[in-house]
């Protein structure tokens, strides 16, 4: 999606940070063209929503345009690996996720870019909330009856997911394991169709990101059960999280971020840094993310780095131990 041509102002800017950065980067600050953020999901979904959201307040921290270029494909591996064989100049950006990052280096045996060695970390954006919805007849209605219902029953009791390999599959499975039950694995093909399957009895739970179970549930077609954000959501307080309501430790949330290729040069990294911290800290943004189901988290490159790789270790463990593998 197009917002409008880039300022000269910003090739301008451009020229004066980049100096001796090499001719690449002087070459491409010399030419009037817009930053393109790849969003390596489909349009209209979750990610690609967020990146709406919080990207047009940073076109005007920058003084500069940004278009979205949706590259779907292979868990976000397409768009992840075109923005790693991409030009380190600032031009060419990649909304990164847990799955991009954190996830899919576990999952796909033969992933064809390195999260961490191909990309340089600008900004961590958000934390994305999820929520435990169960079908509104199923019995339980806190998370200690429904660990309880599920060691009662073993094998009984199918959990939904947008998918093998998304954050809700690997939440579910997290909590299975951390549970210490048998529950089954249905995948579907995206969380609308789990979703529907949910509230027609057909499995009995699900665990999704906020901005798709929180609606459902509040309106009485699913049963929300509690949240799994460390903290208490503040857009759903009613909520408690999983682990003050029967599985002390449970953590299960996505994230969002801003990276660029390797060898971007630090100037622009800070430069794009300091704008995202700017639109993260602006109070229409900050309302509009928690409708959303997500809540700002800016912090430093290096901070975002650290994230990385503590949320890949983390899922590498869950993705072990369920046995997921995707070819």
């Amino acid at each position: 999606m197009k917002l409008r041509f880039l300022r000269r102002a910003l090739a301008c800017t451009l020229v004066v940070v980049t100096g001796d950065l090499g001719p690449a980067v002087a070459a491409a600050a010399d030419q009037e063209h817009p930053i393109r953020l790849v969003v390596p999901f489909p349009p209209g979904g979750g990610a690609d929503n967020l990146a709406h959201t919080i990207m047009h307040r940073v076109e005007t921290a920058l003084g500069a345009t940004i278009f979205i270029d949706n590259k779907p494909g292979a868990g976000g591996n397409v768009g992840a690996e075109y923005v790693a064989r991409s030009t380190p100049d600032g031009y060419t950006l990649l909304y990164g996720t847990n799955g991009t990052h954190a996830i899919n280096a576990s999952l796909y045996p033969h992933l064809r870019f390195d999260p961490v060695k191909d990309f340089a970390p600008v900004s961590r954006m958000t934390v994305i909330a999820a929520m435990l919805v169960v079908n509104p007849n199923f019995p339980p209605t806190i998370v200690a009856e429904l660990i309880r219902y599920a060691k009662e029953h073993p094998g009984q009791v199918n959990f939904a997911s947008a998918g093998n390999g998304t954050t809700s599959h690997l939440a579910g499975e997290l909590f299975k394991t951390m549970a210490g039950i048998d529950i089954t694995h249905v995948p579907y093909r995206g969380g609308a169709q789990a979703a529907s399957d949910l509230m027609g009895g057909q499995v009995q739970m699900m665990i999704d990101v906020m901005a798709s179970a929180y609606p459902l549930a509040r309106s009485g077609r699913l049963r929300g059960i509690a949240v799994t954000t460390a903290k208490r959501f503040p857009g759903a307080l009613e909520y408690p999280t999983i682990a003050e309501s029967g599985l002390p430790g449970f953590e299960a949330s996505a994230w969002d971020g801003i990276v660029a290729p390797a060898g971007t040069p630090r100037a622009i990294v800070d430069k794009l840094n300091a704008a995202i911290r700017e639109a993260l800290e602006d109070p229409a943004v900050v309302e509009a993310l928690r409708g959303l189901g997500a809540l700002p988290v800016p912090g430093t490159p290096e901070e975002f780095a650290r994230h990385i790789a503590a949320s890949s270790d983390k899922w590498a463990a869950v993705v072990h131990a369920s046995g997921a593998k995707i070819d």
